[in-house]
């Protein structure tokens, strides 16, 4: 037990450390190679909001609020939903969005369904190249095993989680649900674990 320790300790210098800019794929909402959540409560418009995103990073258009109107390069898009359809909800979202389908990729959950830990995860995003990877919602990704309302369970599935947005350079988007607790404001609400964990390590986006 001593020895496995000592190996998993090591101080940083942060003299060591080198400085680095962040990058943005939305600024200054939505950096690259981390995590981001969009929370809020059930029927806010969050995967709406997240679809119409979706849909102009695919025609490669400018994101609102942009000091540029510059266009982009177009990008592919990851996009799980374990709440909705895809043929009488999500595609017909996307249509109104007016998003490049084409560029819209699904992992498929017909026979097993998709996890945070999922090597599937990993694979899609080198095959495709997508720049944005969204689960929605969080709650349904987590893995049967992992209490939400733990905080110490959620830090073990978020942080190799987030290392995947930092290796592939990509955005990781958790669409979450605020509890709805009778006679308290929505930014009190979140008693989820992952609450606890958000400011340390990834931009979180409140819609």
């Amino acid at each position: 037990m001593e020895e496995k320790r000592e190996k998993n300790y090591r101080l940083i210098n942060m003299e060591d450390v080198e400085a680095r800019e962040v990058n943005w794929l939305w600024y200054p909402y939505i950096p690259f190679g981390k995590l981001t959540i969009v929370q809020g409560d059930p029927g806010e418009g969050k995967t709406t909001f997240i679809l119409h995103l979706a849909a102009l990073l695919t025609k490669g258009e400018a994101l609102p609020c942009e000091e540029t109107a510059e266009s982009r390069e177009p990008v592919n898009v990851i996009y799980q939903n374990a709440e909705d359809s895809l043929e009488d909800t999500i595609k017909p979202r996307l249509l109104e969005a007016g998003a490049d389908c084409n560029r819209v990729l699904v992992i498929d959950e017909s026979i097993d369904c998709l996890s945070m830990t999922d090597e599937r995860l990993v694979r899609a995003i080198k095959e495709t190249g997508a720049k944005m990877v969204v689960l929605d919602p969080i709650q349904a990704y987590l893995g049967a095993d992992v209490d939400m309302y733990r905080t110490n369970e959620i830090r073990a599935v978020l942080k190799p989680f987030g290392n995947i947005a930092e290796e592939y350079g990509c955005v990781l988007v958790l669409i979450g649900h605020i509890n709805k607790a009778s006679g308290s404001k929505s930014t009190y609400r979140g008693s989820i674990g992952y609450d606890g964990y958000k400011a340390e390590s990834y931009g979180a986006a409140v819609c």
